[in-house]
């Protein structure tokens, strides 16, 4: 029975090299703009870089353990995970290099070319001689690898020219060229062919015999290590520094983690990748051989030099002004009346921030407390919370400094918050606080009142323009208290135990959302409609899956639209035939999370911040909070439903756990542009009536 089970469960890097996939395939697709393609090319890469500095990392060190740790779903261990990720990461790469190269023929018909020294001219070649010795030469950092200089430490991701250098009474040494100065352009023009450019390291390359002039070179490639980033803070942290000062050093400490992977564009000789692999600490299995360049940050160059061709780009769509805000009256005053819902990038997040910037002189307003993981460049949210605390507000403040990759920019934001007066607490022992929870409170004549804001997604100003997400605001009393008893346990260092109406992680999510499965297994058993719907990004939690297996043998309908890893096979006889799962990948980043636990009007429906996975209901403290009033409840069914039914950019996972294109039919609905259609036709129509 085990056995027979075990075929439901999909591992989880393996899903998420299949989502990556399908990024890719965006990339590859003719239908989308040219330069958009250019972007999710460049997407591609820079998460299968995050995953290997991540996931592969993380793997790497279950490795090292003494004994082998199996993974709870399909029983693999550390090593066999590792074997299939870098098999299936090989054959990613060769396909990123067919795409890249179809993509960039493309580029040419639009009069942009990358260049290198087999396609320009004797004169061209003299000109760019010129430049490297003028422009870049004085500029590289060369080093002889030799008794007296040892290997230099590779950063991570960055470029490097390395060349194989004889002599005649010496044996090859390695010689390496940092090609990362951000005192030279990456891009470089050729001159008298307008349009053409040379990438730096490709310069470099091609004067390696100039740079190392005592030595033969004999090969030559571009390459890049990527590096372990997976440091687990808590584990290291001692209960007796100051967190924010351990959490730099963290990140110094990632930047001189172990490598995990070597890329090259040129395959050199065995004996020295052999040598770089022994320098490295590497198996050969993980050197990758690219043929198209290993940055592509570069692509936005590109992207810049064809800004003036609105063919080449996607249709412009602004955030609307959302139909439920009447622009002309104070959020605050709104937010008393009745619940406000905005979906995102649809709608805009103004309403929210003039909210905030409205209860940060609002004399009624006594506090804000609010939880912040991943903001802005120049964050509002910030500026609104600055501005509350200098006019005496009592502003409460947790900043997640574990928000990874961001623990600098959450650094520097929580010394500007405490410069302002803001009381900052930066986290809990053992939990990230991933919730997006926001509590305004407000006292008069008639007592304390609470404004309760809950969101999908991060306050973030940019994110709001290019992912999807929904955020409720509402004066419901009841979760109000709940909001403020989450913060009394944050405050304390501590996570909220029990809740009425808010779902919290990680003591109150999970378990409720069982029982909510538990309740629709009873009513199919009963022979009653069963439904459960569940848009999320990632399924991966055991328990979760477990139970939603369950309600497919009890005959449950179970509609999952999940983004990205998918841990759970459907389709599969006697077990999951009852489960449906599409994924979405397309001009926005779907980022909302919306569980509905029954069918119609006696659903039970709920947003979150929480994805299905067993970090998130366990290991962070998440908010999901439930939707009462009616007119919302029905408008996020319909969103529901628009995004269940597209069928141009879903893709179905099918029962042999490969991700194909949901048929268009006579009809396609690309959701995310019907999305925006409703919301430009619902601002027209408020404009009409006015």
């Amino acid at each position: 029975m085990k056995k027979e089970i075990q075929k439901c469960f999909i591992n989880r890097e393996l899903s998420w090299l299949k989502f990556n996939e399908r990024v890719l395939e965006e990339a590859a697709d003719e239908t989308i703009p040219l330069c958009e393609r250019l972007s999710f090319l460049s997407i591609f890469q820079s998460n299968l870089d995050e995953f290997f500095m991540v996931r592969v990392g993380s793997i790497h060190d279950m490795q090292l353990l003494s004994k082998p740790v199996r993974e709870n779903k399909t029983n693999m261990t550390a090593g066999e995970q590792i074997d299939a990720i870098l098999a299936a990461a090989r054959e990613l790469t060769a396909k990123k290099d067919w795409v890249y190269e179809q993509v960039m023929s493309q580029v040419v018909e639009q009069g942009i070319q990358i260049v290198d020294f087999h396609s320009i001219s004797d004169v061209e070649s003299g000109h760019m001689k010129r430049y490297f010795e003028q422009e870049i030469q004085p500029l590289l950092s060369t080093i002889v690898v030799g008794k007296k200089q040892p290997f230099p430490f590779l950063q991570n991701k960055e470029i490097y020219a390395a060349a194989v250098l004889e002599t005649k009474n010496e044996k090859a040494k390695i010689g390496i060229i940092p090609c990362g100065s951000r005192v030279f352009e990456r891009l470089i023009p050729v001159p008298t062919r307008p349009g053409s450019y040379m990438l730096a390291e490709e310069l470099i390359l091609h004067y390696l015999p100039s740079v190392f002039s005592k030595y033969k070179v004999t090969e030559k490639s571009i390459i890049r290590v990527t590096r372990n980033a997976d440091i687990d803070a808590d584990r290291m942290y001692d209960e007796d520094s100051n967190y924010r000062e351990y959490m730099e050093e963290l990140i110094k400490q990632r930047r001189r983690l172990c490598p995990i992977r070597l890329e090259m564009t040129r395959s050199l000789d065995t004996t020295i990748t052999d040598r770089l692999c022994q320098i490295l600490e590497l198996e050969p299995d993980q050197v990758f051989l690219s043929r198209s360049p290993l940055d592509l940050s570069f692509v936005s160059g590109i992207r810049d030099a064809l800004h003036s061709r609105p063919e080449l780009f996607y249709k412009k769509r602004s955030p609307q002004p959302p139909a439920a805000v009447d622009p002309k009256r104070r959020m605050l005053d709104q937010a008393l009346e009745h619940d406000i819902l905005l979906s995102y990038p649809y709608e805009s997040m103004k309403p929210f921030l003039n909210m905030l910037h409205e209860a940060a002189v609002d004399p009624k307003v006594v506090s804000i407390k609010m939880t912040l993981y991943r903001l802005a460049k120049d964050s509002k949210v910030v500026e609104a919370l600055v501005e509350a605390a200098e006019n005496g507000k009592q502003v409460d403040v947790l900043v997640e400094l574990k928000a990874r990759f961001d623990e600098e920019n959450n650094i520097a934001w929580s010394r500007l918050l405490e410069d302002a007066g803001c009381h900052v607490i930066y986290g809990l022992d053992g939990y990230k606080v991933h919730s997006k929870l926001c509590l305004i409170t407000r006292k008069d004549e008639n007592g304390i009142e609470y404004i309760t804001q809950v969101g999908t997604g991060n306050y973030n100003e940019k994110t709001s323009r290019l992912y999807t997400d929904l955020s409720l605001i509402t004066r419901n009393q009841e979760i109000g208290l709940d909001a403020l008893e989450v913060f009394k346990a944050l405050s304390m260092g501590e996570t909220v135990e029990q809740t009425k109406c808010l779902l919290v992680a990680p003591n109150c999510l999970q378990s409720r959302v069982l029982s909510f499965i538990d309740r629709e297994i009873g009513r199919a058993k009963e022979g009653k409609e069963a439904y459960i719907g569940i848009k999320i990004n990632s399924l991966t939690d055991k328990k979760i899956m477990d139970k939603l297996i369950e309600a497919s043998q009890a005959g449950a309908k179970v509609e999952m639209i999940i983004r990205g890893i998918c841990c759970l096979q459907p389709g599969i006889e006697g077990y999951t035939e009852n489960i449906h799962v599409t994924s979405i990948v397309g001009r926005y980043l779907e980022h909302s999370r919306i569980y509905i636990f029954g069918a119609g009007e006696h659903a039970d429906l709920y947003l979150s911040s929480a994805d299905f996975m067993t970090r998130n209901t366990e290991r962070r403290v998440e908010v999901a909070i439930p939707l009462y009033d009616p007119e919302i409840r029905t408008r996020v069914q319909e969103l529901f439903g628009i995004m269940a039914s597209d069928n141009v950019k879903a893709r179905e996972l099918c029962p042999d756990g490969i991700y194909r294109r949901v048929p268009a039919g006579d009809t396609p609905l690309n959701a995310q542009e019907a999305l925006f259609d409703m919301a430009y036709e619902a601002h027209g129509a408020r404009n009409i009536q006015e």
